[in-house]
């Protein structure tokens, strides 16, 4: 009988691409455990997702090795692992036909976190590494879409200084709100490229002026301090709370998924979303999910920009939805599960960008289970499995009183209404920041939290709140 190789087990490899299925899978003995726990979630899913054929863009991972040596280390590369991650570049390269850094035709690259367990939204993401002023004034040219390019560009100074640099996030967007006041425009979609130009030279002198540093020039040093970022961000507050909420272990570490970019903010022929192969909320087996035309992904997610149903993609792009259907199926069907999918659309193009197990609520996790035993995807004790103790728990929560929704009691009054992203009602006092609702928690006070929109630093507030409340941003 084989012996399971653990990741610390095997030699001093760091770096798979995608489509390195057959020699992941030998050196782990078939042990899909075993990939997940060395390539993370998301890089696994990828490699498993390229194999099959889907159109992933090509990338690759740093292990989760990686991560807990640099940080054994001291935050220090282990030997071996920054040459693997320049070999992997060359390879995106010659699959690609593009070159990293190279002016005329610029490969450029994301950067992402992917644990083995999901953490959604726990740890960074950057874009468009690759980009300085010389690649984006000459992919302006080149491509005659300046505005795009230059979106492009203070987009990954805009992460970059927040990721990497630590530069508070409210500051940029200060910067953006200011632009769009003195362009006259109310979206971020409707400012043109002399207005992101100017937008990306006050980021350089906010993150000049935060941290005393210049944003690198060099595609090789953006790559470098974002792998690196990543890594770090393993043992960030809001990635330790999450864990604690959630369970997961500490030692884990984090893989760092590096894959080529594509563009779903070139036109009104590109999108970006995300989407479920079922609805998460009732258990429907229909898409679910949120998108928008001409935009890049981290628009959608976080929030900032009002989201359509993507429903709504099926008249918009036709096509497209048809092959979002065809892959949320297959993948539903390899997994036997409900898939939480990522994509872009880039000028007629699709493409998937990630896949993991989609999160439901506990209506939605009885009738998933239930239909999919009646599908033949799954066998009865293993739906019994798929709901947990939570679930059960979540029944029990107070509801609204549907029934008496024209016998208002005395004073009662419906105020608004908005997406329910989960079931229950919640009562509570309203706080607008996250630390004070943790504070209020703390001293036994029912909180709601009241934000535009939630972001990752504010996981600590929500997990302390009887419910959220955001202006902004879509059920995803």
């Amino acid at each position: 009988m084989a012996t399971t190789k653990a990741p610390e087990d095997l030699p001093n490899k760091y770096v798979y691409l995608f489509h390195e299925y057959d020699e992941v899978m030998g050196e782990l003995d078939d042990d899909w455990d075993a990939v997940r726990g060395l390539l993370g979630g998301k890089g696994a899913n990828l490699l498993d997702a390229t194999r099959l054929g889907i159109p992933v863009p090509p990338g690759f991972t740093v292990s989760t090795v990686g991560c807990n040596d640099y940080l054994a280390a001291g935050q220090q590369f282990p030997e071996g692992l920054w040459e693997q991650e320049l070999a992997a570049v060359a390879e995106l390269e010659t699959m690609t036909g593009k070159k990293f850094g190279d002016v005329e035709n610029p490969l450029l690259v994301s950067c992402r976190s992917g644990a083995r367990f999901s953490m959604p939204g726990m740890m960074d993401t950057i874009l468009n590494i690759g980009l300085n002023d010389e690649i984006a004034a000459k992919l302006a040219t080149r491509t005659h879409r300046p505005r795009f390019a230059y979106d492009l560009y203070r987009r990954l100074v805009q992460m970059f200084g927040g990721v990497v640099l630590g530069v508070p996030d409210e500051v940029f967007e200060a910067v953006i709100t200011a632009q769009r006041r003195e362009s006259h425009v109310r979206n971020d979609s409707e400012l043109d490229a002399a207005a992101w130009q100017a937008v990306t030279t006050r980021f350089k002198e906010l993150i000049r002026s935060y941290t005393g540093k210049e944003f690198p020039t060099d595609p090789y040093e953006q790559l470098r301090q974002a792998t690196e970022a990543v890594f770090r961000s393993w043992n960030g507050k809001r990635a330790i709370d999450y864990r604690e909420a959630a369970g997961i272990e500490h030692d884990l570490g984090t893989a760092v998924n590096i894959q080529t970019m594509v563009f779903g903010n070139v036109g009104d022929d590109s999108a970006t979303g995300v989407f479920m192969s079922r609805n998460a909320t009732t258990g429907e087996p229909a898409l679910e999910g949120d998108y928008l035309i001409n935009a890049q992904g981290e628009d959608v997610v976080a929030g900032i920009r009002k989201t359509l149903p993507i429903a709504q993609l099926k008249s918009d792009m036709p096509q497209m939805y048809d092959e979002l259907e065809t892959i949320a199926r297959r993948l539903e069907q390899h997994h036997r599960n409900m898939q939480d999918m990522e994509f872009t659309i880039e000028q007629g193009k699709l493409w998937l960008l990630q896949t993991r197990d989609g999160k439901r609520t506990a209506q939605a996790a009885v009738r998933i289970a239930v239909e999919m035993v009646e599908e033949g995807m799954i066998t009865k004790d293993e739906a019994l499995t798929r709901v947990e103790t939570d679930h059960v728990d979540f029944f029990l929560h107070q509801q609204f009183n549907v029934a008496s929704k024209t016998e208002a009691l005395d004073g009662d009054r419906k105020i608004a209404v908005g997406l329910n992203v989960s079931p229950g009602a919640a009562v509570g006092v309203v706080a607008f920041d996250p630390d004070l609702a943790e504070a209020w928690a703390k001293e036994g006070k029912p909180v709601i939290l009241g934000r535009p929109e939630t972001k990752p630093d504010d996981v600590h507030g929500m997990l302390a709140s009887e419910g959220i409340l955001t202006s902004r941003g879509g059920r995803t």
